[in-house]
């Protein structure tokens, strides 16, 4: 696990992009849930937020807000599919502590403004707050590394 806590630090890869949360940054196998600790939906990372405002890591487009808005899915320009999934099991609120501010099938530029979460008001209502971001498409020989520097994508 890594200590530093910054904003907005950058993800290299082919393209860049930004940490849609500020906070921690962590492996997920951190996070205390197999979905996303065993990389069943895919590799990616985690963020431990400190901040409720939720931004896009690319240049792209929103596959889906999910109706209780805990997570949102988005399509960067080069073809990367990525999921913010919002806390853990979040999806029990209803949307209560959420507030979305882009539709499906919206364009999006790195760092506008996707949800705003109330982790005050929802913290004590789930498991964890950690909110894991996955690169759902990767090719098979692609892996999502995290060094001091940030979050690569790796062959």
């Amino acid at each position: 696990m890594f200590k530093n806590l910054f904003k907005s630090k950058k993800v290299e890869s082919d393209s860049t992009y930004l940490q849609p949360l500020e906070g921690e940054l962590v492996t997920l196998d951190v996070v205390p849930d197999p979905v996303f600790s065993q990389k069943m939906i895919g590799d990616g990372f985690a963020v431990n937020p400190t901040n409720g405002t939720v931004v896009s890591p690319v240049d792209g487009e929103v596959i889906s807000v999910f109706p209780t808005k805990h997570a949102v899915s988005l399509k960067s320009k080069d073809g990367r599919e990525i999921l913010i999934h919002v806390g853990l099991e979040t999806v029990t609120l209803n949307g209560e502590g959420f507030t979305s501010f882009v539709n499906d099938g919206q364009a999006v530029s790195k760092g506008q403004k996707l949800l705003e979460v109330d982790f005050e008001s929802i913290k004590d209502k789930v498991p964890s707050i950690i909110t894991p971001v996955i690169f759902t498409n990767l090719a098979e020989d692609e892996k999502v590394v995290i060094d001091e520097l940030g979050v690569k994508i790796t062959k």
